[in-house]
């Protein structure tokens, strides 16, 4: 249920009480049986962001993606009806991986008229059905139309391309979405279709990371170095806090005041900003994206900085006041690594002005995310001594309660539902 604005006294975590205020235990990042558990509960069954709709830009165009935390691979296309489709990307005839290149599991994109097996040269249609085999006549009562490509569900919100790997997903997409989620209809996100991408392994496990992004106490301290002198001083002395937490089904958002960097003191910026007039917040030309839905800065915040909804379990749409947005991805390959993908949208650029703008703001952020990782790795290990085992987490520190309270539920209802079964 969302909640806002934030009442006059109290705190936000106090206005949850179903979230408590306890230490934490982070026993659920550390545990090979836990991670287990996800891979049931949620990664099998939850609604999963892999990508957006200008990664198909015509028919036949296709990628794939691996989906380590399910055991799977999918292959996601254009058909000749130019609807987004989506398939396991597994050859109906001996279990062969489809689709790859050269290295099996690395994930490629491209675009073609059908998909042929590198094996024994079975081919589909972009609309999955069987359209060839070779030596048919070997085959025992072989009728093609059974032995289509293995379907997978697949909706589109917005331009993101989500799949549910379930035989029968519980919700529709925007059933799971909710209205928090869904209030973000009509934002531009087709206009902002220059994209600069990062991916990295990192060793620990995925929600930590996402816990790094989830709260903005960490900024003045961990960021400092990368801010001038006075104003990472004055930023440690005043600290943060943003203004604005919602909470909505699984999924949560934090909206947060703004800061116009081309309005400091020359001082307070760096001598890059100024010749590029980009940074970490973004180019300093704002594009006219005309008005905004009611889903973005619902708390109004004056000025406003960004809004960073978490759509659980782990895709992060970060839409900016200066007028672009980013997204985190953060899939798990075991309990304690997984990988991160950062993407950056921006208007396409109409000069070499704007193009170096985006590039600054590209680079500034994979500095943050890089300082934002720094951590993660010794996190994982002093968890796994088991040295401490409680935690106390701040007002601020919410939207970490929230994630690890709802990966939790997932995995009970998952246990419960496997108790009926068995006992049916």
């Amino acid at each position: 249920m969302a909640r806002w604005p934030k009442p006059a006294e109290g705190s936000w975590t106090q206005h949850y009480p179903e979230l408590g205020t306890a230490p934490m235990s982070y026993e659920d990042s550390i545990s090979p049986e836990v991670y287990e558990l996800e891979r049931e509960a949620i990664f099998k069954k939850a609604w999963l962001n892999i990508g957006r709709v200008e990664q198909l830009p015509r028919v036949g165009s296709y990628f794939t993606k691996e989906i380590h935390a399910a055991w799977t691979s999918v292959i996601v296309v254009r058909d000749k009806q130019k609807e987004v489709r989506a398939f396991f990307n597994i050859c109906r005839h001996r279990g062969n991986k489809l689709v790859w290149n050269e290295l099996p599991r690395e994930e490629v994109s491209g675009t073609c008229r059908q998909f042929t097996c590198k094996y024994h040269g079975w081919r589909y249609g972009l609309d999955g059905e069987l359209t060839f085999v070779q030596q048919e006549g070997e085959f025992f009562d072989l009728d093609k139309k059974d032995y289509g490509l293995a379907p997978v569900h697949c909706e589109v919100w917005a331009g993101f391309i989500f799949v549910n790997l379930a035989p029968e997903p519980e919700q529709s997409l925007r059933e799971f979405l909710g209205p928090m989620i869904t209030d973000l209809d009509g934002y531009p996100f087709d206009q902002l279709t220059e994209r600069y991408s990062y991916r990295s392994e990192v060793g620990a496990n995925w929600k930590l990371y996402m816990d790094a992004f989830a709260e903005f106490y960490h900024a003045a301290v961990l960021h400092g170095n990368q801010s001038p002198d006075n104003f990472s001083a004055a930023a440690q002395a005043a600290g943060f806090e943003a203004p604005h937490y919602q909470l909505q089904g699984p999924h949560r958002m934090v909206s947060t005041s703004g800061v116009v960097t081309w309005e400091l003191d020359p001082s307070m910026r760096k001598p890059m900003e100024d010749i590029t007039r980009g940074g970490l917040f973004g180019p300093w030309d704002v594009p006219d994206l005309g008005e905004l839905p009611p889903g973005v800065n619902p708390a109004k915040c004056d000025p406003w900085g960004l809004d960073s909804f978490q759509l659980f379990p782990n895709f992060v749409i970060l839409i900016w006041s200066s007028g672009w947005y980013l997204t985190y991805h953060y899939w798990p390959t075991s309990y304690n690594t997984h990988i991160f993908e950062g993407n950056l949208y921006f208007a396409p650029a109409r000069t070499p002005r704007d193009r170096v703008a985006h590039e600054m703001t590209a680079v500034t952020f994979k500095e943050y995310g890089l300082q934002d990782a720094s951590t993660l790795e010794a996190t994982q290990m002093m968890l796994e001594s088991r040295a401490v085992t409680r935690f106390p987490l701040n007002d601020q520190e919410i939207l970490l309660r929230h994630l690890h309270k709802t990966a939790a539920e997932w995995v009970d209802d998952h246990r419960n539902q496997q108790t009926g079964a068995a006992q049916r």
